[in-house]
């Protein structure tokens, strides 16, 4: 097999668009040992209750182990069956010594082989995201916490809106973090279960056994029990996906935070350094938010998985033909993609520098115009609303023309000194004073965050 076309197993990208422990989850030794794990548990539960020789079930489970098969050899052989679970019922049936080897994959059909591995991969594969993002979000918890008091432009259509606090903004990515997790958790409660239902989904081969069978089966495996088997019913997965689909996109958009304000015309806040980090091939002068960008990159990669796990649902009766084989490729390589755009921002935010100086001189880009509003509402309970503001527009754009302090301009009108006096209207232009409520917002996004970890430790 030629490595180096998809860029998770890429030897030159992989380090990029990977994930080492979540590639530990998905690569073909792990799927070979969750379809193992459900062969064994089905063989050791069919032994107890009678429903094949008691022996049978040890000498499955002694054989059923991923590093005694040859991945090469039962890969070569899957286009003739289609799925992986047919060469290698073979080989585990070839490696059961004596009777035993007759019963094994006893009753059960390939999908339900290769949904309930999938099954278990996921869940391992929930955990390590679940994990990254908790790391990720004690970061933002860091920041939210140090920049309470750092002044610096909120901005609105890319634009500079009003003052706000650094703070405030990462507690805005906090919270988020918070909800993914908070989701992830939702869908390994609801969403995973255990696949198995034979042929088509009658279980008819395992006759009046078929349902005690499976209840145990689920139980030996950790796993939901549904109330019938959902072959071709595939909203498990599009859940599964979509949550990974969200936290991917989350991760965009946090990176392209951070990818704006490194801009050089911003310079507020900058990814760590290290030797060789984020240089430019031809300007030696560059510092490149490659952290953000490599987030981005396998962001946006992992969002176009999760779109197309919507376009599977639709498969034929008990049995589907293309769509669930699709599934094969693309929720493995949503999970490592998904963690890939999770890593490198968990650098980024545990390490990010940040100007607070260039943050309030950013402030003053505009001359005072970014503190309208603030006079505005300082105006209205005086003049009313409408007048206030349009006392303030006129006020901005004469700023504007004639290159004058916003500040400046307020203080010669006489419409405005009629009721403000010099020193109200300089004590509106101080960055702290307009920043409403963000301190309550920061402060509750941080104990949601506090009380949610305290739960995970109980």
């Amino acid at each position: 097999m030629v490595n180096g076309v998809g860029a998770i197993d890429s030897r030159l990208l992989g380090h990029l668009f990977s994930s080492a422990p979540m590639h530990g989850v998905w690569d073909d030794a792990a799927r070979l040992q969750g379809m193992l794990d459900f062969e064994a548990a089905l063989a050791r539960v069919q032994s107890r209750l009678g429903v094949i020789p008691q022996t049978v079930g040890e000498a499955v489970s002694e054989k059923a182990k991923a590093d005694l098969f040859d991945l090469d050899a039962i890969g070569e052989k899957v286009p003739l069956g289609g799925n992986i679970a047919i060469p290698l019922v073979k080989a585990l049936t070839a490696k059961v010594e004596g009777a035993a080897s007759g019963y094994v994959h006893w009753g059960a059909t390939s999908q339900d082989v290769i949904d309930t591995g999938f099954m278990l991969q996921a869940r391992a594969g929930i955990a390590v995201l679940r994990a990254d993002l908790v790391r990720l979000g004690g970061a933002c918890a860091v920041l939210a916490d140090a920049h309470r008091a750092t002044p610096m432009v909120g901005r609105s259509f890319m634009q500079h809106g009003l003052p706000t606090v650094f703070g405030l903004k990462a507690a805005g990515w906090l919270d988020t973090v918070g909800r993914l997790i908070a989701r992830l958790d939702t869908v390994a409660e609801q969403s995973l279960a255990l696949q198995f239902g034979g042929a088509v989904g009658t279980l008819a081969s395992l006759g009046a056994d078929g349902a005690a069978v499976r209840d145990q089966l689920a139980a030996e495996l950790g796993l939901p029990v549904p109330p019938t088997p959902w072959f071709t019913m595939r909203e498990r997965i599009v859940e599964i996906g979509s949550a990974l689909g969200a936290i991917a996109g989350i991760m965009g958009k946090i990176a392209g935070d951070i990818v704006l304000l490194m801009q050089t015309e911003v310079g507020e806040v900058f990814e760590p350094s290290a030797p060789g980090k984020g240089g430019s091939s031809t300007m030696p002068h560059k510092r490149n938010p490659v952290g953000a960008a490599t987030a981005r990159g396998a962001a946006i990669q992992a969002e176009a998985r999760a779109g197309a796990l919507y376009q599977i649902m639709d498969q034929q009766h008990e049995r589907a033909v293309g769509g669930w084989q699709a599934e094969w490729g693309l929720v493995p390589e949503l999970f490592v993609l998904t963690a890939a755009a999770i890593a490198p921002l968990i650098a980024v935010i545990e390490g990010l520098e940040v100007k607070a100086e260039r943050m309030r001189a950013n402030l003053e880009i505009t001359n005072g115009l970014i503190f309208a509003e603030a006079v505005m509402m300082k105006l209205a309970p005086m003049i009313g609303r409408d007048v206030a503001h349009h006392v303030l527009e006129g006020a901005s754009k004469r700023a504007v023309a004639e290159g004058l302090h916003l500040k400046a301009v307020l203080t010669e009108s006489d419409e405005v000194r009629a009721h403000l006096d010099e020193a109200e209207i300089a004590a509106i232009f101080d960055p702290l004073g307009y920043v409403g409520s963000a301190e309550i917002f920061i402060e509750r996004a941080l104990e949601h965050w506090r009380s949610s970890r305290a739960s995970d430790e109980g």
